[in-house]
C-alpha cells in the first residue's frame, strides 16, 4: 500500500476504535464502521484481525462472568442441554438435505450447518480446521454466515420489542439463534441486562458443542479425529469468573466496571470484525450456499422464537 493511503487507513482505523471506547458507541454501530472502513479503504490490520478479535472476545466474555449468578449460570446450562441437543441435531440433519438438494459442496455445507447450529465463526474455523477445508471453502461459510450474522444483530432488538418478548425469553431466542458469540451478546446487551446474562450463558452452552461436533466431522472425513480440536477453554475462565463473583462479596461493587470494561471489549471486537471483511469475501458468497444459510438460520430462529413464546 502507498505510504499515504497506509498512513491514512491506519489513522481511521485507530479513530475507530478509539470511537469504540466513548459512550457514544454502540455494538451494532461499531460493526457498520467497522465494515464501512473494510469496504472503502485496505485494512493494513486484517491478518492480525484474526488474532485480536479472538483473544478480546474471550476475555471480554470472561469479564462478563463476575456479574452473573454462578448457580444460575449452571442451572441455565442445564435446562437447556435438551432443546441445544436437539436443534444442534436438527440443524446438521436439514444441512445435509438442503446440501444435496442445492449440490453444494459438502464441506461448505457442514461448514455453514456448523456455524448456524452452534457459534458462527468459531465453529466455522474450528470444524474447518479439522476436515482440513480450503480457503475458498472457508471464505464461502465465513462470509455467508457473518452476513447474516451482522443482519442479526440489528434485526433481533427490534424483532423482540415488536414481540414483546421478555428479557428472558430474549435472552433464550438471541442465544440459540444469532450465529456469533459477538453479535449475541451485542443484540443482547441493547435489550437489557437480563437478556445480556441469558443469551451469554445460552450461547456458551452451545459453542462446547464444538468439541463433539468437530471430532465426529473429522472421522466423518476420515481425518486423524485428534487433530486440530480447538478445546473453547475460555468457557472455564467464564465459570471461574462466575464462581468467584458469586463466592467473594467484595467483588460486587467492581461488577458495574468489569461489565463496561467487557462491553468495551465486545464493542472494540465488532468493529475487528466488520473491519476484517473484504470484497473478495463477499464475492466468494454463492447464491445457494446463502440459500442454504437462510433457510437453516429461518429453521432455528423459528424454532426457538416458538420454543420461548410456548414456554
Amino acid at each position: 500500500m502507498h505510504t499515504f493511503q497506509h498512513r491514512r487507513a491506519l489513522a481511521i482505523y485507530a479513530a475507530g476504535i478509539l470511537f469504540c471506547l466513548t459512550p457514544w458507541a454502540s455494538p451494532g454501530l461499531a460493526l457498520a464502521l467497522g465494515l464501512a472502513f473494510a469496504l472503502t479503504l485496505e485494512n493494513p490490520y486484517r491478518d492480525r484481525g484474526g488474532l485480536y478479535v479472538r483473544w478480546l472476545l474471550q476475555a471480554s466474555v470472561m469479564l462478563l462472568g463476575f456479574g452473573m449468578s454462578f448457580g444460575a449460570v449452571l442451572q441455565a446450562g442445564v435446562d437447556g442441554l435438551l432443546f441445544a441437543t436437539l436443534t444442534i441435531g436438527a440443524t446438521f440433519s436439514l444441512g445435509y438435505g438442503l446440501a444435496r438438494l442445492f449440490d453444494i459442496d459438502r464441506k461448505t455445507a457442514l461448514l455453514i450447518s456448523a456455524g448456524t447450529a452452534i457459534c458462527g465463526g468459531s465453529a466455522i474455523a474450528a470444524v474447518g480446521a479439522a476436515v482440513d477445508a480450503d480457503h475458498g471453502e472457508m471464505s464461502v461459510a465465513m462470509g455467508t454466515v457473518f452476513l447474516l450474522n451482522a443482519v442479526a444483530l440489528y434485526l433481533f432488538p427490534a424483532l423482540g420489542l415488536l414481540l414483546h418478548l421478555s428479557q428472558d425469553q430474549f435472552g433464550t431466542w438471541a442465544g440459540v439463534a444469532i450465529h456469533d458469540v459477538s453479535s449475541v451478546v451485542g443484540a443482547a446487551s441493547v435489550y437489557g441486562d437480563q437478556a445480556l446474562h441469558i443469551a451469554t450463558v445460552v450461547k456458551l452452552s452451545r459453542v462446547l458443542w464444538i468439541v463433539p461436533v468437530t471430532l465426529l466431522a473429522a472421522l466423518l472425513f476420515r481425518q486423524s479425529p485428534g487433530a486440530r480440536v480447538q478445546i473453547p477453554w475460555f468457557i472455564g475462565g467464564f465459570l471461574l469468573a462466575s464462581l468467584v463473583g458469586s463466592l467473594v462479596p467484595g467483588l460486587a461493587t467492581w461488577t458495574p466496571l468489569l461489565g463496561r470494561l467487557a462491553r468495551i471489549g465486545l464493542t472494540i471486537t465488532l468493529f475487528y470484525i466488520g473491519a476484517g471483511l473484504s470484497r473478495g469475501t463477499l464475492r466468494a458468497v454463492g447464491y445457494k450456499p446463502l440459500l442454504q444459510a437462510l433457510l437453516l438460520w429461518l429453521f432455528i430462529g423459528g424454532v426457538s422464537l416458538a420454543a420461548v413464546l410456548a414456554f
